[in-house]
């Protein structure tokens, strides 16, 4: 895995957290801790945890340049003395396969003694930008291509638009015909209303009037058949036809000709 791309030159970002359960290397007063790291020829060493005894915690970042080939980094934990020279806690190796692959690893590290005793554990916080895994991610991300396009054919719903052509169809059109049609039934019941069978009952009354008068008056008219039969009848027979004025105009004029009816018995009159 390793040999597969080149770490040469390449940053290791490297956080010494803290360390926990270090051997106690002070009788009287708390030991004041420190943490070395080596790699190759690069050297970092954190602040002095003061009285930070068995559980110091620094937080200090580091940045480490990587060297093809070489994959581990040696850290030790010592006490600072400001009379005499500084107490070995201890040592121990912290591989880089993890961070170098994943791009991260926050492990705990055991320490030993120069006996070889465990001598506590030390913490670190590891990140490496150009690791294995966005590499495995950018060739994870090439099969999702070909899902994208196998996704593509599933926009061929545009079909679906044929529906809406059969509502532009429009069938509904013929039922506002069919309402149309309807209207002319309504009409049928004005012809009814023009039947008025209560004016006949009138035009009976004004007929009847006028025969009356005329059945009185024939005895004065046998005397001279001719001349009052031709006028009376055009007479009678206008009359009947016109409802309402000529009523009232028939009994004048007949008043003017039953009068010479008497005189229609002495025959002078007729030289008039």
């Amino acid at each position: 895995m390793s040999t597969a791309y080149g770490i040469q030159g390449q940053l290791l970002d490297v956080t010494v957290v803290g360390c926990s359960k270090l051997k106690d290397t002070e009788w009287i007063s708390r030991q004041d801790p420190y943490v070395c790291l080596e790699y190759a020829t690069t050297k970092f060493c954190t602040r002095t945890c003061t009285d930070g005894g068995k559980h110091p915690v620094f937080q200090e970042k580091t940045v480490i340049p990587l060297i093809e080939g070489l994959r581990e980094i040696s850290v030790s934990v010592w006490n600072s003395n400001t009379v005499t020279f500084d107490d070995f806690i201890g040592s121990g190796r912290v591989q880089l396969q993890k961070v170098l692959s994943q791009g991260y690893d926050d492990s705990t590290w055991a320490l030993q003694s120069k006996s070889g005793k465990y001598a506590g554990e030390v913490k670190l916080i590891m990140h490496f930008q150009n690791s294995q895994k966005p590499q495995m991610s950018a060739s994870s991300y090439a099969p999702s291509a070909p899902m994208h396009m196998g996704a593509a054919p599933h926009y061929a719903p545009p079909p679906h638009y044929a529906p809406p052509k059969s509502v532009s169809a429009a069938p509904s059109y013929p039922p506002p015909v069919e309402t149309y049609a309807a209207i002319p039934y309504p009409a049928a019941a004005y012809p009814p209303v023009l039947a008025a069978p209560s004016y006949p009952p009138p035009v009976e009354a004004y007929a009847a009037s006028p025969y009356p008068a005329a059945a009185a008056y024939p005895p004065a008219q046998t005397a001279a058949p001719y001349p009052p039969s031709a006028y009376p009848p055009p007479m009678q027979q206008t009359y009947p036809p016109s409802p309402y004025p000529p009523q009232a105009y028939p009994p004048p004029q007949a008043q003017p000709y039953y009068p010479p009816g008497p005189y229609g018995g002495v025959y002078p009159p007729p030289p008039y």
